[in-house]
């Protein structure tokens, strides 16, 4: 399986960047891992909703590049479906059975992404209620991608 972890922004903090190759390194042995980062926008304080708007058609544009018209499309948003590590980790193995072999999750920018890539998504995933920052969310996905595949082949897991 080809798991690609498509982001708006780079990351800046050395704690974080060392966690995302921790993870890289720990999911080789599991599958093949592509992280590709797209440019973000600066937004400017006190941003009218239609700049908001041309900014995430922006960040959009440079997204769909890099989605392939044959990979599963999973989209983190707030308003997507919550699951469980269990049910994530049988989501992913249900996709393999099913024959998908390219799995790319895409994480937006400080402003969410565009209705285009809603809209285009094959399934909407939220982590919580909660906004947290996208670099930091990079890790987390990583991390429950990490637990789902140990879930899969019966090895042990933090619970």
């Amino acid at each position: 399986m080809k798991i690609t972890v498509l982001c708006v922004g780079k990351i800046k903090e050395k704690y974080f960047t060392g966690a995302v190759e921790e993870y890289a390194k720990r999911l080789s042995r599991y599958c093949k891992l592509e992280i590709i980062e797209v440019t973000d926008e600066k937004t400017p304080d006190g941003a009218s909703e239609a700049l908001e708007a041309q900014i995430k058609q922006k960040e959009a544009g440079r997204l769909l590049k890099y989605l392939p018209e044959d990979a599963y499309l999973i989209v983190l948003a707030i308003l997507g479906k919550q699951l469980s590590s269990e049910e994530l980790s049988e989501t992913i193995g249900t996709l393999g059975v099913r024959g998908i072999s390219h799995i790319v999750f895409v994480i937006g920018g400080s402003l969410g992404l565009a209705d285009d890539i809603i809209k285009r998504a094959d399934f909407l995933l939220s982590f919580s209620k909660l906004t947290f920052p996208h670099q930091m969310m990079r890790v987390m996905l990583l991390e429950q991608i990490y637990r789902s595949y140990r879930i899969l082949q019966g090895e042990p897991y933090h619970k």
